[in-house]
């Protein structure tokens, strides 16, 4: 019974988180960003805005999860979905690049590029992918201790350094009205980023492939009990 209770209250946070975001996006595309209260999301999404502050610090951070949303559930799904053949370096690359480049919604990424708040909020949300992504690593390589959150971490930051050369170039003026138009291939952005952390990842994939074999090595040794 306390199971059920149990998952039956994390569906209706999650019902209400959604719904907060999605409130946000909608009133913030419908009046601009600066033009957005907490006070009106949460009457959107029919709560108060005591329980909003429950699940996020700011109007930009609600805007900023709606654009996206389960992003990093989906890169962690997809580096799981690979085969253990594929190289842990091109598994992490092909994920990221599936769920960091396909198409958005222009209006969505006219609402970041045109806010110096959202922009930055967009790019601070890559740590969300940190945490979930170690757990992957550490269950495709094995127990490795604090070696799958220094990679995972490292993959967070490649994502941001990437997003923000894409979204904030430091030899391009800003527009009229603050709009920054996206500079570069934000594909070739993300694999040279990637591409760095490549070393690091090979030699952390070759360790557990030869502690695994060691592994078997001594099973395969021990003596037979009499």
């Amino acid at each position: 019974m306390t199971t059920r209770r149990s998952g039956l209250r994390e569906q209706k946070k999650q019902a209400t988180r959604v719904a907060l975001r999605e409130a946000a996006l909608q009133l913030a595309l419908k009046r601009g960003p600066d033009n957005v209260r907490v006070d009106d999301i949460a009457e959107a999404a029919g709560v108060s805005p005591r329980t909003y502050n429950n699940y996020f610090s700011s109007r930009e951070q609600a805007i900023v999860a709606a654009v996206t949303a389960e992003q990093e559930s989906r890169v962690v799904a997809a580096v799981a979905a690979r085969p253990t053949h594929v190289r842990l370096a091109d598994a992490l690359a092909d994920a990221v690049l599936e769920q960091y480049t396909e198409p958005r919604d222009h209006d969505e990424l006219l609402l970041i590029t045109t806010s110096p708040a959202l922009r930055d909020t967009f790019l601070e949300s890559t740590a969300a992918i940190e945490h979930p992504l170690a757990a992957a690593i550490d269950q495709r390589l094995g127990d490795t201790g604090t070696t799958a959150r220094v990679l995972a971490a490292s993959v967070a930051a490649a994502i941001r350094v990437a997003l923000q050369h894409w979204l904030q170039p430091p030899t391009a003026p800003l527009t009229a009205g603050g709009l920054v138009v996206p500079s570069g291939s934000l594909p070739d952005l993300l694999r040279s980023a990637l591409a760095a952390l490549a070393p690091a990842l090979d030699a952390a994939e070759e360790q557990a492939q030869q502690s695994s074999h060691q592994s078997i090595g001594s099973t395969d040794a021990a003596p037979t009990p009499q």
